[in-house]
């Protein structure tokens, strides 16, 4: 089907996040409102007050008023959130009655507020799942483990009243038919970002001042990537005899305030360097400086992002062998270890120690994103999914509504 043969419609987007921000969800909605875009539809993207000003051609920046004492507002649940949570829902009341919205794209706790939205509009929506929100609660606030049940029923509930699921892994797929088994439901992986690349004179060794192999990770600082254990595992393998550095880019300036006297604890802070953040466009120059790639997460079963452009770089990947991970990485081209700091020690002194392995497993790693993570499989399905979305809703008005 061509691009422009599905008939134009408005399509809110609500993204409860900082935008824009160089990490997995923001890139995520930007790459989603990017393709609707190019579909022809009319998108309004609505975000909270932080973040980075960035035009999209096609999409209208719709953003929560500026909270006093909200800012640096982290990725997983919190207080913060919940409070422009609760402002965005009133933002998209007042856009709703001033568009003619045909559907909404609520990604991940949006969905709540779009089930509500439909009761006052009869807009309505799709639900995106980035995770499970019942499990991440659980994971994150242990002592609300016996309301995992209620948790669980109001994702069903979410995703019974939506009109479609977009799951962004495999799990989530299988979450979300086990709630809804006759619900309209697509698989949209992310996609490796190299494609978008750009290069750059920054020298991390030259920079850094080291030598020898470097271990790279990329991403937030958040506990579930599980950052104690890759610290932790690190000092073990240096112990052993290992050759190697440890470079780590991302997170915000308390993580790594708090990881980096960690590391002084653990006596690994001579090797271990904190990059901090850095533009997204340059992903791909510093992966290719790395030996090994790291995924050391410990919670959760969404696949981060960052693994699709790590397979992609066509360096050999060293991951937690959690389904957040097997979903897509397999011992054919990855290096899998328990989440256990004496198996991802070895997993680093193994592969520090054959290069020829690092070589053939990273080259087959670039084969699979390459024939399975393109942006080009991901337009392909979420043009399906829209278009069967938009067959089983009434027909588009004639006349667009004029803003109030």
């Amino acid at each position: 089907m061509s691009e422009t043969s599905q008939a134009t419609r408005s399509i809110l987007v609500i993204a409860p996040q900082p935008f824009f921000q160089n990490r997995g969800t923001p890139i995520a909605v930007r790459l989603l409102v990017e393709e609707l875009a190019r579909l022809g539809h009319d998108v309004h993207l609505l975000v909270f007050h932080e973040g980075e000003e960035v035009t999209i051609p096609g999409v209208i920046l719709q953003r929560i008023p500026a909270i006093w004492g909200i800012k640096n507002i982290p990725p997983s649940l919190s207080l913060k959130k919940i409070v422009c949570d609760v402002c965005m829902f009133f933002k998209a009341i007042g856009l709703l009655r001033r568009h003619r919205i045909a559907v909404i794209h609520a990604v991940e706790e949006a969905a709540f507020m779009a089930m509500l939205l439909r009761i006052f509009f009869g807009t309505p929506y799709i639900y995106d799942m980035d995770s499970s929100l019942a499990d991440q609660i659980v994971e994150k606030f242990s002592f609300l483990k016996p309301l995992g049940p209620a948790l669980q029923f109001c994702e069903r509930f979410a995703v019974k009243r939506s009109c479609g699921v977009v799951a962004v892994c495999r799990a989530l797929e299988e979450i979300a038919l086990a709630h809804a088994p006759e619900k309209l439901i697509v698989r949209l992986e992310d996609i490796s970002l190299l494609a978008d690349s750009v290069s750059s004179d920054e020298d991390l060794r030259q920079r850094l001042q080291i030598s020898g192999p470097i271990m790279l990770y990329v991403g937030n600082l958040e506990k579930y990537q599980g950052i104690d254990l890759l610290l932790q595992s690190f000092q073990l393998a240096l112990h052993q005899g290992c050759r190697g550095n440890l470079v780590i880019i991302g997170g915000t300036p308390e993580t790594i305030a708090a990881y980096k006297k960690y590391a002084e604890e653990l006596q690994v802070a001579d090797h271990t360097f904190f990059c901090g953040p850095r533009p997204v466009e340059l992903l791909g120059h510093y992966l290719a400086q790395a030996d090994i790639l790291l995924s050391p997460r410990v919670q959760g079963n969404n696949t981060p992002m960052k693994l699709y452009s790590y397979l992609d770089s066509g360096k050999v990947v060293l991951a937690t062998n959690l389904l957040t991970h097997t979903q897509v990485l397999s011992d054919d081209f990855a290096c899998l270890v328990a989440p256990e700091r004496q198996s991802m020690a070895a997993g680093m002194a193994r592969l520090l120690a054959d290069p020829e392995l690092c070589l053939s497993l990273g080259a087959e790693g670039h084969r699979v994103a390459q024939e399975n993570y393109s942006r080009s499989a991901f337009r392909a399905k979420l043009t399906d999914f829209y278009r069967r979305i938009f067959a089983a809703l009434p027909p588009p008005p004639h006349q667009p509504a004029k803003n109030l």
